[in-house]
C-alpha cells in the first residue's frame, strides 16, 4: 500500500516530441459543437431548453451545448441521490476504493484527451492541462489510499467503563451533496470535491461552472464506467443564480470552490433552514516576500510562474509581493525582462505559455483594475493592454509599482494576470502586510538566511506555504505532497484537500456502544 504522485511531464523528459505529438493528436479527437445531456441516475436527460458554450481560445469554436436544468431536473437528481444514499452508505470501504482505482486507470488511458479538452474549455496551456488530468488521477489514488490507511475511519476504542462493554468510533455519511465547481480546474477541483463525497458513502450531484461544463461531464462518465452505481454521482448544468437555491434547498452538504463572495451567500443560504455541513475554499490574496538575502534569478522565476501561470486564474495565483528597499529596483528589472518574454496567444500552440482568460467580463475587470490603479499613483511596469479582444479573450500580464498600500487593489482578489509590487524596510513589516488581508490560502518567500525562513513560517497566515519554490512562489500544491486549503476566509473546514484529514469533512462521528 503506497502512493505515488502521476507526474506526467517528468516521465516524459527526454521524450517531449512523444509529449507534444500525444497532446496534439488528442486536440484533434475532441468533438466540438455536439449537445450534452445531464446525468441522472446513469440517464441522460434532456430539459428543452440548453446554452452554448464557446472557447475564450477563439469565440468561433463552440465546445458544445449544454442542458438548462430546471427544478424538476433538479428535484429529480437529488431524489435520486438520496434513494441510492441508502444502499452507497453501507457498501465497504474496499468496493469504494477499488472503484476510485479503476476510475483512475481509466483517466490515465485517456489522459492527454482530458487535457486538450480543458485547452479547449479555458485556455490552459498543455503543461497546466495535463497536470491537471494528473491532479484528478492524484486524488482518485490518494483518497483510495487514506481511506485504505484509515480502514474506513472506523476504530475499536480500546478504553472500557465495564467489563462486558465495546465501544467503536465510526466516521459516518450525510448523503446527498451539492457539488458546485469552478472553471479554473474544471476536472481537478470537481473531482477532490465530488470524490471526497462518494468515497466516503455519501452521494453527490454536480454542477460545473457554465463556462467549463464539458470537464465535469467527461468526469461523470468515467465513474460511471468505472462502476460506481447510477444515482451515485450525477450531474447538472446552467445558470448557479437560477439552480443554486434549488439545489441547496434539496442538499445533505455542500462543497463549492469560488469567491468568497458567492460562498458567504450560499452558506448562509444553506444554513437558514438546517445546520449542514459545508466544505469550501474561497480563493486567495496571495502574497510573496522578497527580502534582501534572496537569489533574486529564484524569486523572480518563482514570482512570475506564481502569478502569470493560467493568467492568474488560480486561487493560489502570486498577486502580491513585497521586496526589501534595497532590492526592489534590480528585482523589478528582472520581473519586467522576465514578463515581456511570455508568449502570450492560442494555448493549443507548443511555445505559448499564457493562453485567453475565461471570458469577457473577465477581460472588463482586467480594464477597469488597469485603469484604476494607474489612477491612483500605480506605475505600469509591463502589460497593460488587451490584445486581440474580437477574437479571443487575450490580456497581456501585467507588473503594477508603485500603487499606494491603502489603495482597495491591494487586499482584492482580482483573478487576472495583475501582479502587485511594492517596497518594504524590514521582515518584520512584509509579515504584518502579508496578514493584513481577510484571506490566508497561500505565500511564500524568497530569503537564504534560514532564521528569515522560519520566521515567516512561524508567523504567516495562510494554508500553503513555500520557501523558494521556483516552480510557482505560491502555487502548483500536488495531492499527498502539499494539502490545499486556507485560512481565515479563504478556507471553511480547516482540512486541506489532496491531506489526510480532507474526507473527514464528509463524514460524522457516530460512538457504537454494545454489550455482552
Amino acid at each position: 500500500m503506497a502512493f505515488t504522485n502521476e507526474n506526467t511531464v517528468a516521465k516524459y523528459k527526454g521524450r517531449e516530441e512523444e509529449f507534444h505529438q500525444e497532446f496534439e493528436k488528442a486536440l484533434e479527437k475532441v468533438r466540438l459543437g455536439e449537445e450534452y445531456p445531464i446525468l441522472i441516475g446513469g440517464e441522460e436527460v434532456r430539459t428543452g431548453k440548453t446554452f452554448e458554450v464557446r472557447s475564450p481560445i477563439d469565440t468561433s469554436l463552440v465546445i458544445g451545448r449544454f442542458q438548462m436544468a430546471d427544478e424538476n431536473s433538479v428535484d429529480k437528481a437529488f431524489r435520486v441521490a438520496r434513494e441510492a444514499y441508502r444502499e452507497w452508505r453501507l457498501t465497504s470501504w474496499r468496493e469504494r476504493v477499488e472503484l476510485a482505482k479503476r476510475t483512475a486507470e481509466l483517466m490515465r488511458r485517456r489522459k492527454f484527451e482530458l487535457a486538450a479538452t480543458i485547452t479547449l474549455e479555458n485556455g490552459k496551456n498543455r503543461y497546466e492541462a495535463v497536470g491537471e488530468v494528473d491532479e484528478a488521477i492524484d486524488y482518485f489514488e490518494y483518497y483510495a489510499y487514506i481511506l485504505q490507511l484509515n480502514r474506513g475511519f472506523s476504530r475499536d476504542m480500546e478504553s472500557r467503563m465495564y467489563k462486558n462493554e465495546h465501544s467503536f468510533s465510526v466516521m459516518k455519511p450525510y448523503g446527498a451533496w451539492a457539488v458546485i465547481a469552478p472553471f479554473n480546474f474544471p476536472l481537478a477541483i470537481t473531482t477532490t470535491m465530488s470524490l471526497g463525497a462518494v468515497i466516503t458513502g455519501n452521494t453527490a450531484v454536480v454542477k460545473p461552472s457554465s463556462d467549463t461544463p464539458l470537464s465535469a461531464f467527461n468526469l461523470v462518465k468515467i465513474m460511471l464506467e468505472a462502476g460506481f452505481p447510477a444515482g451515485v454521482i450525477n450531474y447538472v448544468t446552467g445558470s448557479g443564480k437560477d439552480i443554486a437555491d434549488l439545489m441547496l434547498s434539496r442538499a445533505d452538504g455542500l462543497a463549492f470552490t469560488g469567491s468568497k463572495d458567492v460562498g458567504h451567500s450560499l452558506a448562509k443560504r444553506l444554513i437558514e433552514k438546517d445546520p449542514r455541513p459545508i466544505v469550501m475554499e474561497l480563493g486567495g490574496k496571495n502574497p510573496v516576500v522578497v527580502t534582501d538575502k534572496a537569489d533574486l534569478d529564484k524569486a523572480t522565476e518563482g514570482v512570475y510562474r506564481g502569478a502569470f501561470g493560467f493568467g492568474g486564474q488560480k486561487c493560489s495565483a502570486t498577486s502580491r509581493v513585497f521586496v526589501f528597499e534595497s532590492v526592489h529596483d534590480r528585482f523589478v528589472e528582472k520581473l519586467v525582462n522576465k514578463v515581456k518574454e511570455i508568449k502570450v496567444g492560442d494555448p493549443r500552440k507548443r511555445e505559448v505559455f499564457l493562453g485567453p482568460i475565461i471570458n469577457k467580463g473577465a477581460v472588463e475587470k482586467y480594464k477597469k483594475f488597469v485603469d484604476e490603479a494607474v489612477k491612483n499613483g500605480g506605475k505600469i511596469a509591463v502589460g497593460g493592454k488587451v490584445i486581440d479582444e474580437d477574437r479571443g479573450y487575450y490580456v497581456e500580464p501585467t507588473v503594477i509599482t508603485g500603487l499606494p498600500y491603502e489603495h482597495w487593489m491591494w487586499k482584492t482578489e482580482l483573478f487576472v494576470p495583475i501582479l502587485l509590487v511594492g517596497k518594504v524596510k524590514t521582515l518584520e513589516e512584509a509579515v504584518r502586510m502579508a496578514n493584513d488581508v481577510e484571506y490566508g490560502l497561500t505565500a511564500g518567500i524568497f530569503s537564504e538566511d534560514k532564521k528569515e525562513v522560519e520566521y515567516f513560517f512561524d508567523n504567516i497566515e495562510a494554508g500553503v506555504v513555500y520557501a523558494n519554490r521556483t516552480v510557482g512562489a505560491t502555487t502548483g500544491a500536488m495531492p499527498g505532497v502539499q494539502p490545499f486549503g486556507g485560512w481565515k476566509h479563504s478556507g471553511w473546514t480547516g482540512k486541506n484537500a489532496g491531506g489526510p484529514y480532507y474526507l473527514l469533512s464528509f463524514l460524522r462521528e457516530q460512538a457504537l456502544t454494545y454489550y455482552d
